[in-house]
């Protein structure tokens, strides 16, 4: 009987989730911009505040440099640097140790073995001087005045983490102007519809500051999941510490420019982000946490949907009710809703980008966002559940504007 519903089901489904969700991001999105983002309060002297900045590495010899150098106009008297060779097969080391030597703020940390993102952080947060501790990654480049804008929000002592604007950096080819129109249309949307949850599904790794106490407090970073910044999101909210986006700290990052660097970059942050649920999702569901748990019902039906893109596509083939499917009308209402997201995240977002550059070819990355979304949920949730368990979540050599990596073995 259920069977006979089974392609009824599905089209249902597969033609309303990403109607509904889109329509529940914009509207998010708005109530944060006109409550929270269109009118800000001066800064306080407690921007002021004094902060170490981590900057874990792993083969970067290429890019680290220009990182390190963009923290130069930091005043000196308010941060300290540490960098942390994880590891590195490259130049790295030698690298970060001549750039210390001109800078007496600056110190390295040298791993021998390479042990993961997570456990290079949390020995640099050990080594720390400073209750405020600013994460970046190696291929970034900071905004002058992204630390202010962040420390500002710790005013509030149930504050954990804020959680920054990237920018794509690299724009010259088509994948990565279509990471343009997702950071625009997608990324910043959706934290700000989380925001307005009063919670975050995940801070972006690449521009995060956290309060060094509330991190001690919950033993600091996973080591077994492969994106270490949903794992600490999570882990902090669920222990009662709040997070916080703020779209004026920004930072210019690299981003993968190939197919190839793109599917590995979205199957890692796929996985790690189901681990994370696997991890925190029965507690949530048990807690009185609504926007957690809006967040995670939210990420049941993307997860849904991802699945459901398949099944309907082989019903459409194979099946006999090919016009109660009606993929077609669902993939022209999706690209509608792709247009809408995309207007609306220009006229929210627009005004952190330096240069147009989104082009109107990005229009479509939201809609492209839902099919590379579904196959790397397709690949990666059975990798998580059948594949081996791990201590440690190493790195591996990244894919980042055409830049050349050493190899790993």
């Amino acid at each position: 009987m259920i069977i006979s519903y089974l392609p009824k089901i599905i089209k249902i489904l597969f033609m309303i989730i990403p109607f509904v969700l889109p329509v529940i991001w914009i509207m998010g999105a708005f109530v944060f911009y006109f409550k929270r983002e269109r009118k800000r309060a001066p800064l306080s002297e407690f921007s002021d505040r004094p902060y170490t900045i981590l900057i874990p590495c792993y083969n970067e010899e290429q890019t680290v440099e220009a990182t390190i150098r963009s923290l130069d106009h930091l005043p000196l008297g308010k941060c300290e640097i540490i960098a942390i060779n994880d590891g590195s097969r490259d130049k790295t080391q030698a690298v970060l140790e001549k750039l210390a030597m001109s800078r007496p703020h600056m110190r390295v940390i040298n791993l021998v073995q390479n042990r993961g993102k997570a456990a290079a952080l949390t020995l640099g947060a050990m080594a720390s001087r400073y209750e405020f501790i600013l994460c970046i990654d190696a291929d970034s480049e900071l905004d002058a005045e992204a630390p202010r804008f962040m420390l500002e929000h710790f005013r509030d002592e149930h504050i954990a983490g804020v959680t920054g604007n990237p920018r794509v950096k690299n724009r010259g080819t088509l994948v990565g102007r279509l990471q343009v129109g997702e950071f625009s249309a997608l990324v910043g949307m959706i934290k700000r519809y989380h925001q307005t949850l009063g919670r975050l599904f995940a801070l972006s790794g690449v521009l995060v500051m956290f309060r060094k106490s509330a991190i001690e407090s919950i033993g600091y970073w996973d080591t077994d999941t492969v994106t270490e910044d949903v794992g600490i999101s999570w882990k902090l909210q669920t222990s009662g510490w709040a997070l916080k986006y703020e779209p004026k700290a920004t930072c210019d990052v690299l981003m993968p420019d190939t197919l190839k660097g793109l599917w590995k970059q979205r199957l890692r942050w796929a996985q790690g982000g189901f681990e994370v649920v696997l991890k925190h999702g029965r507690s949530v569901l048990k807690s009185r946490d609504t926007g957690l748990r809006l967040i995670l019902l939210e990420y049941i039906f993307s997860v849904t949907w991802a699945f459901l893109l398949p099944v309907t596509i082989g019903f459409a083939i194979f099946g006999k009710n090919l016009h109660d499917i009606n993929i077609h009308y669902a993939i022209l209402l999706t690209g509608v809703m792709s247009f809408m997201q995309f207007l609306v995240g220009l006229f929210l977002h627009g005004r952190y980008e330096k240069s147009s550059g989104l082009g109107f070819v990005a229009i479509w990355y939201p809609f492209a966002y839902w099919m590379i979304n579904s196959f790397v949920l397709f690949v990666a949730i059975p990798k998580v559940l059948f594949g081996p368990k791990r201590q440690f979540s190493s790195w591996i050599s990244p894919d980042r504007g055409g830049v050349t990596y050493a190899k790993d073995n």
